[in-house]
């Protein structure tokens, strides 16, 4: 595994004009970074955010000036060999509702992801506790678009999520949500991810293929989406509440699937439940679909309540 020359600047290209850049005002950036381990010299600490499942997650300032957020990945908590080659990969994937990779620090130990910081934080906190007021059916729709866009462009590259969970999307200031951590539950050492056979998955959003027999696809990815959904449309609940993992395995295998949220109607239960075939049965075969589905309810009288 070569580096070249560590620690360079990055080189910032605005090309498209919209509110959500991190680093420029009124535009999106594409970053073309010339050597994908950043220094970790050129990092300020500012503040812990969270200590999730890969350890403690900090915000702080990449150059003096550049919002970040740092995830310093505990010694144990993940296959750090293969996942920094999996990086290199990561870092290629750009997309507005992508969280972008913006580096990694390998050097010394703990190893650190650098990434976009979004300031409403985790979707799952931002369900529970950073909603001002009650949401509207529009806003509800537009999180689901939001994150079927970017499920959408990871599909489109050929690449699974394999994770993907309101846990794992993060809100900016103008409450469009991004996907982030794609690709990393394949490299994490917890027994919430691990089956019998030692493969590594979340259970309450996987389906019976992955379940049964670990394997993964879109169409998996596209079941993790219709789980996703029921968290957006409960307000952050948590998938078969009352079940643990032995119990979810045996009754989702049964045919047993989630209820209708008290906040979807017909229309927006039956998205859900179409993700939540069998792969025989009739699946969802692309994420685009998912957006064309969600975008169709999307004219909605604002008056109209779920």
């Amino acid at each position: 595994m070569s580096h070249s020359r560590y620690g360079q600047q990055a080189e910032i290209h605005c090309v498209k004009s919209c509110k959500k850049c991190p680093f420029h005002s009124r535009a999106w950036v594409w970053l073309k970074i010339w050597v994908w381990e950043i220094d970790p010299r050129h990092l300020t600490f500012i503040k812990e955010l969270g200590n999730g499942q890969f350890g403690v997650v900090k915000y702080g300032k990449w150059q003096g000036q550049h919002d970040v957020a740092i995830k310093m990945i505990k010694e144990g908590s993940m296959s750090e060999d293969d996942f920094i080659e999996e990086a290199k990969v990561m870092m290629k994937l750009r997309h507005e509702n992508l969280v972008q990779l913006y580096g990694v620090c390998t050097k010394q130990r703990p190893i650190y992801i650098v990434t976009e910081f979004l300031s409403n934080g985790c979707l799952l906190s931002y369900l529970r506790e950073g909603l001002k007021q009650h949401p509207s059916p529009i806003q509800l729709l537009e999180m689901c678009k939001d994150v079927t866009e970017g499920m959408a462009y990871l599909e489109a590259n050929q690449y699974i999520h394999r994770d993907l969970a309101a846990r794992n999307c993060l809100v900016d200031t103008n409450g469009t949500i991004k996907v982030t951590d794609f690709g990393l539950s394949r490299y994490v050492l917890d027994d919430e991810y691990t089956s019998s056979a030692g493969s590594k998955f979340p259970v309450r959003w996987s389906p019976p293929e992955v379940l049964l027999y670990c394997k993964f696809s879109s169409k998996s990815d596209i079941w993790a989406y219709g789980v996703l959904m029921w968290e957006i449309y409960t307000l952050g609940k948590l998938p078969y509440e009352r079940l643990n993992n032995n119990e979810i395995v045996d009754q989702v295998s049964r045919g047993h699937r989630l209820y209708r949220p008290q906040l979807a109607n017909d229309r927006v239960y039956t998205i859900m439940t179409s993700c939540w075939l069998d792969v025989q049965g009739g699946r969802e075969t692309h994420l685009s679909g998912a957006v064309g589905d969600c975008s169709g309810l999307a004219p909605v009288d604002p008056t109209t309540t779920f």
